[in-house]
C-alpha cells in the first residue's frame, strides 16, 4: 500500500485528526480536497449562511495554499447545498467572488437534506503546479 501524501492547512490538524479524515491528498499531479464547510476553528458551524460560504472558501483556500495551489488550479468542483431552492440566491454570488479566472472549473451542484449542521459544502480537485513552475 502506498503512503498517502496528506496536505494539512495551518492550525487545523487537530480537527482533522479528531474527525479521522485527511483534508487533502496529493496523487499523480492532482490534489483531491475533502469537502470544506464553513466551520470555525473549533469545528462548529458559522450560523450566518453568507459568512458560512465565505468561511468554507477560506478553509478551502488554506488547503490549496498549503499545497502550493490557488483556486485557479481547480479543475472540478462539487457543491452541496441544503435546500438549494431557498439558499442558492445567497450562496451563488459569494461563490462567484472566489471562482477564479476563465476558463472556470467544471461544476456539479447537489441539493441535500443534511450536512451535519452546515448549509454548504464544497469539494474540489486541483492540478498541482509543475515542479519548478512559478
Amino acid at each position: 500500500m502506498s503512503v498517502r501524501d496528506v496536505v494539512f492547512p495551518p492550525g487545523r490538524q487537530a480537527l482533522y485528526e479528531t474527525n479521522r479524515y485527511s483534508p487533502a491528498i496529493r496523487s499523480n499531479g492532482f490534489l483531491f480536497v475533502s469537502g470544506q464547510v464553513g466551520s470555525r476553528q473549533d469545528g462548529s458551524p458559522e450560523p450566518d449562511l453568507e459568512a458560512q460560504v465565505r468561511l468554507a472558501f477560506d478553509n478551502l483556500n488554506a488547503i490549496l495554499s498549503a499545497a502550493g495551489c490557488t483556486f485557479n488550479d481547480v479543475i472540478d468542483v462539487t457543491m452541496f447545498i441544503v435546500d438549494p431552492e431557498s439558499r442558492f440566491g445567497t450562496v451563488w454570488p459569494v461563490v462567484q467572488e472566489y471562482w477564479g479566472d476563465v476558463p472556470h472549473p467544471t461544476l456539479t451542484g447537489i441539493g441535500v437534506t443534511w450536512l451535519y449542521g452546515f448549509q454548504f459544502e464544497i469539494k474540489v480537485v486541483a492540478k498541482l503546479p509543475e515542479p519548478g513552475a512559478s
